[in-house]
C-alpha cells in the first residue's frame, strides 16, 4: 500500500512537472533568422500572457544579465509617482538652459515627454529626489534584477552594477500588466499611459528602449507589451550593439518576430 502511494506521489509530480515546462517555455529557432537577417547577436522573449506561454530565441542569453539603461525609467517612474517626489505625469521640471547633447532634451520636460524622449537629464533629477535608501528599498521590493545599485544615484542604470536579464525583464512587465507590482494601482495605471508609443484600432504598443553606451560591449534594449482585444504579448529583446547605426535593429527585429507571430501587421 505504502508503494502504491509513493508511486502515485511520483506519477502526479512528474505529470505536474512536465505540463509546466510545456506550457511556460519554448525554444523558438525560426527567431533566429530575424537576428541573421541584419547581422545582429542577442536574445528575444515573448510572453503569450492568455496561454502563459514563452517563447525564446537565444536562452543562455535570455537567462544573462546586462545593464538596463533607460528601459530602468519604466520603474524610475513608478518609484518617483509612490514616494511623491513629483506630483503626477505633467509635473513640469524645468530646464537648466544647458546644452544637454539633443534638441528634443534642451526644454522643459514633464514624465510624458520625458519618457518619449529618453530624456535623462530629467530621469536623473527624480531619481536625486528619491535618494538611494528610497531607491535602494524599492528595487529590492520589486525584485528587480540582482537589485544592486552601485555607482551614483543619478546614473547606475547607465554604468552602475545593476543588472536585469530578458527574462526578468518581462517578468518584470507581466507584473506591470496585471497591477501586482507593490504600488498604487493609480501610479502603475500612469506609467503603462506614458509607455504607449504606438496606437491602432487593432493593438495598443507599450514600450521603452534602452541604450547601454557607457558599458563594453554595448548593449541594445527593446521591452516592452502589445495589447489586443482578447489578449497581451510582453517581449524583451536586447542585442550588441557595434556602432550607433545597430540602434535601428531593437525595433526592427521586433517588429519582424511580432510580425512572424501574427500579433502586428506589416502595413508597409
Amino acid at each position: 500500500m505504502k508503494g502504491h502511494i509513493s508511486f502515485s506521489i511520483y506519477v502526479v509530480i512528474c505529470f505536474v512537472f512536465f505540463n509546466s515546462c510545456k506550457t511556460t517555455s519554448n525554444i523558438s529557432k525560426e527567431y533566429k533568422s530575424y537576428f541573421d537577417k541584419y547581422g545582429i547577436n542577442g536574445t528575444f522573449v515573448l510572453l503569450d500572457l492568455s496561454k502563459k506561454k514563452y517563447k525564446s530565441f537565444n536562452k543562455n542569453r535570455a537567462d544573462s544579465s546586462y545593464i538596463p539603461a533607460s528601459t530602468f525609467k519604466i520603474l524610475n517612474s513608478l518609484i518617483a509617482l509612490e514616494t511623491e517626489v513629483i506630483s503626477d505625469e505633467k509635473e513640469i521640471i524645468k530646464w537648466d538652459g544647458k546644452d544637454k547633447g539633443w534638441e528634443k532634451w534642451n526644454r522643459d520636460q514633464n514624465m510624458k515627454s520625458a519618457i518619449a524622449v529618453s530624456c535623462v537629464w530629467f530621469y536623473q533629477e527624480i531619481a536625486r529626489r528619491i535618494g538611494n535608501t528610497s531607491m535602494q528599498y524599492w528595487i529590492e521590493k520589486t525584485s528587480y534584477g540582482n537589485k544592486i545599485i552601485g555607482g551614483k544615484i543619478d546614473n547606475f542604470w547607465l554604468e552602475g552594477n545593476i543588472r536585469i536579464s530578458a527574462k526578468e525583464q518581462v517578468q518584470f512587465l507581466k507584473k506591470l500588466v496585471q497591477n501586482k507590482l507593490p504600488f498604487k494601482k493609480i501610479n502603475q495605471d500612469i506609467v503603462k499611459q506614458i509607455m504607449v508609443t504606438d496606437s491602432t484600432k487593432e493593438y495598443t504598443l507599450h514600450s521603452k528602449t534602452g541604450w547601454g553606451s557607457r558599458v563594453n560591449p554595448q548593449i541594445g534594449w527593446y521591452v516592452g507589451y502589445i495589447e489586443k482585444t482578447n489578449n497581451t504579448w510582453i517581449f524583451a529583446l536586447n542585442i550588441d550593439i557595434k556602432n550607433k547605426s545597430d540602434l535601428k535593429f531593437r525595433k526592427k527585429i521586433t517588429y519582424d518576430i511580432l510580425q512572424s507571430e501574427g500579433i502586428m501587421v506589416n502595413n508597409e
